[in-house]
């Protein structure tokens, strides 16, 4: 490989190796690199969201009311199960997509004590646009790779993917 083909990755590879030349390094090369792209891209959509009002917390919300369907309205439990969130954690968030006028929050017909979260006009139009440009800044972030390439890497990693699924996050 020339030093023009070398990435950020590479070059701790060689560190490694040259430090510990019996180590296969392979898997710290790989998941290096899906590390530093998942954050780098991650931090692309936050630049994005931010510049749309949006934060990374208020945008996961959005999106799982919206993805919900008509009339877009889900009890808080709800929100939360999707989000795997406590509700202490999901209330912060309530409270700021309500001061947006993102969302409203409405009694619960089937339950005195409970509450709907109903997304507003302005809300669906703000999280649709939000989806509609991160599809793109993730459709650009793929351009170096062909059809059969994304198709390819997209199959490795649902079946890297499937590996870890019943695993939490934290």
């Amino acid at each position: 490989m020339s030093p023009m083909d070398e990435d950020a990755v590479d070059r701790i590879i060689a560190q490694w190796h040259r430090e510990l030349p019996d180590l296969e390094l392979d898997s710290m090369a790989l998941f290096g690199r899906l590390h530093r792209v998942s954050r780098k891209l991650g931090a692309r959509l936050h630049r994005l969201r931010s510049q749309q009002g949006l934060g990374r917390n208020e945008f996961d919300v959005l999106a799982s009311i919206r993805r919900s369907g008509p009339p877009f309205i889900l009890s808080p439990k709800e929100i939360s199960a999707t989000l795997m969130l406590s509700s202490g954690g999901l209330t912060g968030r309530l409270d700021k997509l309500e001061a947006a006028g993102y969302i409203e929050r409405l009694p619960d017909p089937a339950d005195r004590r409970g509450l709907k979260v109903r997304m507003t006009d302005l809300g669906r139009e703000v999280i649709e646009t939000a989806v509609r440009t991160g599809l793109d800044v993730q459709e650009e972030a793929l351009d170096v790779l062909s059809e059969d390439e994304r198709r390819q890497l997209g199959e490795l990693l649902r079946k890297l993917h499937r590996g870890f699924e019943d695993e939490p996050f934290d």
